[in-house]
């Protein structure tokens, strides 16, 4: 009877522990990107490794607080997506981990941190959408915008959607865009001059290219490859690329004293791999930082854009200032 009773309590602890080691191993990860890209990369590295996955998806304000104020008790592993200026203020929050990938070594110098601690996997271009049947319709005979300036024209008021920048890494790199393009005092003249244009401040970034391809607005400002996205899925809309427009990568980073460290930086290895980046590709358009990737079939290469000379650093060193200045005058 001792010996079935020990036999029974030792099953007992096996079966505990190898529970709680499957807990521990399944990989966290907080995901910016989209829900349909992120499951597809997850069920693919789930294949690759065996390591189950979990994810959040939200939008970047929302998760980019949540690793600011877990950084001591990290309830997830990997922050996925998010431009560089937000991983720049995480890194300076200390809720980073370094990590450099063997495959970091082919990923151009402007898509990886100095000090290792976020990667781009994806490159991201700011540009203008258009739903051509809603914009032929409001403005017979006008000519569709192709620049930021032409945005400005006073017949669009009501019909230009923009996320809003407090909430979306999307548009707070258009408001950069802006203010880098034109100088501090006349960047700012153009953003107020702009939003009482503006017919919807949504708070996600992937909103503008939705509304647009549903027909509820003629204008918006969006990445590109969401509006080519639509477009390859029958949406009657089309991407326009301004010139002295700006770009970006989308970039993935472990956070400091993550639970899970080797799964965490086996995915990261996943991501700057030319498989996961092609995946990612032809579903979404973006454009690959592998430079052994190719980017999905009407995708706009990098070397079709005319961007101006992002300063990362400046972006984020004025992000508290230029939120507040836009909270207090734009309603």
């Amino acid at each position: 009877m001792k010996k079935m009773i020990f036999a029974v309590a030792l099953m007992a602890t096996l079966v505990l522990a190898a529970g709680c080691s499957d807990k521990k191993e399944t990989l966290h990860i907080y995901s910016i990107i989209h829900e349909e890209e992120t499951k597809a990369l997850t069920d693919l590295f789930t294949e690759k490794t065996g390591i189950p996955v979990e994810f959040l998806r939200a939008s970047t304000g929302e998760l980019v607080n949540r690793v600011i104020s877990e950084k001591d008790d990290p309830q997830a592993d990997i922050l996925l997506g998010g431009a560089t200026n937000y991983h720049i203020q995480l890194n300076k929050a200390d809720a980073l981990e370094p990590y450099e990938s063997p495959l970091a070594k082919n990923v151009p110098s402007y898509a990886k941190s100095a000090d290792n601690t976020y990667t781009g996997f994806c490159v991201l271009t700011l540009g203008i959408g258009i739903n051509k049947g809603r914009f032929a319709e409001k403005f017979p005979g006008k000519k569709i915008p192709a620049t930021w300036d032409d945005l400005l024209d006073q017949d669009f008021k009501g019909e230009i959607v923009l996320t809003n920048p407090v909430a979306s890494s999307t548009a707070y790199l258009f408001v950069q865009n802006q203010l880098q393009r034109l100088g501090w005092d006349k960047g700012w003249d153009y953003l107020f001059s702009l939003a009482p244009l503006v017919g919807q401040f949504p708070d996600s970034g992937s909103a503008p290219a939705k509304l647009l391809g549903t027909g509820e607005y003629a204008i918006g400002v969006s990445y590109l490859h969401a509006v080519a996205k639509y477009r390859a899925d029958g949406f009657d809309v089309v991407p326009v690329a301004p010139p002295q427009a700006v770009g970006d990568v989308d970039c993935i980073a472990i956070m400091k004293n993550a639970k899970n460290m080797e799964a965490a930086k086996k995915f990261v290895d996943f991501m700057l791999s030319v498989e996961a980046q092609e995946l990612m590709s032809s579903i979404d358009f973006t454009i690959p930082v592998n430079p052994d990737a190719k980017g999905a079939n009407g995708s706009i290469p990098v070397s079709e854009l005319d961007l101006i000379n992002y300063d990362v650093a400046k972006a984020a060193q004025q992000k508290e200032e230029v939120l507040s200045k836009w909270s207090q005058n734009v309603k």
